[in-house]
């Protein structure tokens, strides 16, 4: 299957573009975390900031594409985090709201923000070369991460009005990192691949 536009995305100007978007995005989701960094074991700390993290990888994608390249095991983490903790953010702070938090123009940032970060995982999902196994390590990841966050107690800082329902939230964030495996799973394995021009 060939979808014309799509090859706009793999222009150098416009991964120039999403480098210029998200490497500013990624510092700033670091510092968005540096008070809980600071009230962190260091051994933690890497497991925390998690959607900084998952910008990181996709920067490391953008930068492989920009030099002609694929980095499948970076792309295979990167898909599978944008995808989780894009829709997660956004499921939290919407939740923060309905539970009571005051609807501020930070909420609303950071849901357009990750929402974005899922949508270029959706977008960019056909110029991977995932193999299964890349996939494997990024199972390991999200399911490692779920561990120190939900059964250590690392997970980031939740709206007050949340923490009741901090066993279904753990559960929910477990239940959309194996989602999130699975879409990467069915758009870059299962799915005929499309046929793209460079």
């Amino acid at each position: 299957m060939f979808i014309p536009w799509l090859s706009y995305f793999r222009k150098p100007y416009v991964l120039v573009l999403l480098l210029l978007i998200n490497v500013p995005g990624t510092i700033y989701g670091y510092i968005w975390y540096w008070n809980q960094l600071k009230a962190t074991p260091w051994y933690f700390v890497p497991f925390v900031p998690d959607s900084p993290t998952a910008s990181l990888f996709f920067v490391f994608v953008l930068i492989a594409f920009l030099m002609k390249k694929n980095w499948p095991l970076m792309e295979a983490l990167a898909g599978v985090t944008l995808i989780k903790y894009g829709i997660w953010a956004v499921v939290m702070n919407s939740s923060a709201v309905f539970a009571g938090a005051q609807l501020t123009s930070d909420i609303i940032m950071l849901n357009l923000s990750h929402a974005g970060m899922a949508l270029q995982a959706l977008i960019y999902a056909p110029y991977f070369r995932i193999k299964p196994w890349h996939l494997v390590v990024a199972l390991l990841w999200t399911v490692h991460n779920d561990i120190i966050d939900y059964v250590f107690h690392m997970f980031p800082w939740l709206s007050p009005g949340l923490m009741p329902f901090l066993p279904q939230i753990g559960y929910f964030t477990f239940m959309l990192g194996l989602f999130s495996v699975g879409l990467m799973y069915w758009l870059c394995l299962k799915r005929n691949r499309l046929v793209l021009t460079i």
